[in-house]
């Protein structure tokens, strides 16, 4: 059983990915140039309303900049300078949005918000994975035997990327540090706890207990979504540091429609919760 966030577990894998984080951080590919100068924004992306009013609402000094077509909201949040947008629902939907954030913005670390289905038996409506990893769970190759993962390419030299994205190790080092501080809306008497785990996603809005548990099973999913692949490869592609927060509004099972309606407001103002803490550690 996977044991609430443990920050000695983290650390021991931040062990294993530490350089490799330093790398990626730091080295410029010789092909694309990335990384490029950034700025000293914190973005934050979200899918869905509710993930970004709680946030928008919050921010002091706000400016509004259409791109096309989206609003990008910039000014303070927890004394920190970030930009805000609302990227809408969907894989294309989050990488043009994130495109769109880093060529304009050049922020210095991505951050997404939302609610996401349960894939752990463990975890409940209002708890929150923090992402290690994020896959895509629907890119691959469907054989005789069904869906076999396969990885994504990099289009500045067509090479493989992994099929797990690593999320920053610094970014998950302070998360980590804030945790035990933060508290989380109830659901009735229950009291959501924070969990890391892998999170993955798919242009699908799962409810079905079978394809859930297959998928579980497969790639050892803790929770799934719609938009966090597709913003970890853009971010990884173009060497940004980037973090996954998504907070349950289900358990991605024949309920899952009527319960992400139920609870997804309150996991919403839980995973801004959980960004807002975070903020203020950022230096």
């Amino acid at each position: 059983m996977k044991k609430v966030y443990s920050l000695i577990v983290l650390l021991w894998g931040l062990s294993l990915t530490a350089s490799a984080q330093l790398t990626y951080a730091t080295n410029p590919d010789q092909l694309s140039g990335f990384p490029r100068k950034s700025s000293n924004y914190t973005a934050i992306i979200g899918a869905f309303a509710d993930e970004v009013e709680v946030l928008k609402k919050e921010i002091k000094n706000r400016k509004e900049r259409k791109i096309e077509g989206l609003t990008f909201y910039t000014g303070q949040l927890e004394g920190k300078k970030i930009v805000l947008v609302q990227g809408g629902i969907g894989k294309v939907n989050a990488a043009v949005t994130t495109t769109l954030l880093l060529e304009h913005f050049r922020p210095r670390e991505v951050l997404f918000t939302g609610i996401a289905g349960g894939l752990n038996p463990d975890y409940h409506p209002g708890d929150i994975v923090i992402a290690t990893q994020v896959a895509h769970h629907d890119y691959g190759r469907f054989l005789t035997e069904g869906m076999q993962q396969r990885p994504t390419r990099n289009p500045y030299n067509f090479r493989e990327n992994p099929v797990y994205f690593q999320s920053d190790s610094t970014l998950l080092l302070i998360t980590g540090l804030v945790v035990p501080k933060v508290k989380l809306e109830p659901i009735g008497e229950y009291k959501p706890r924070i969990y890391t785990g892998i999170v993955v996603t798919g242009d699908v809005f799962m409810a079905s207990d079978s394809a859930s548990l297959g998928i579980r099973k497969k790639m050892n999913a803790d929770a799934i979504e719609m938009e966090g692949a597709a913003v970890s490869q853009v971010c990884y592609q173009q060497r940004v540091p980037f973090l996954v927060i998504r907070s349950l509004s289900d358990n991605a099972n024949h309920s899952a429609s009527v319960d992400m309606h139920k609870f997804g407001p309150v996991a919403a103002r839980n995973s801004a919760t959980l960004i807002r803490a975070l903020l203020q550690r950022l230096q």
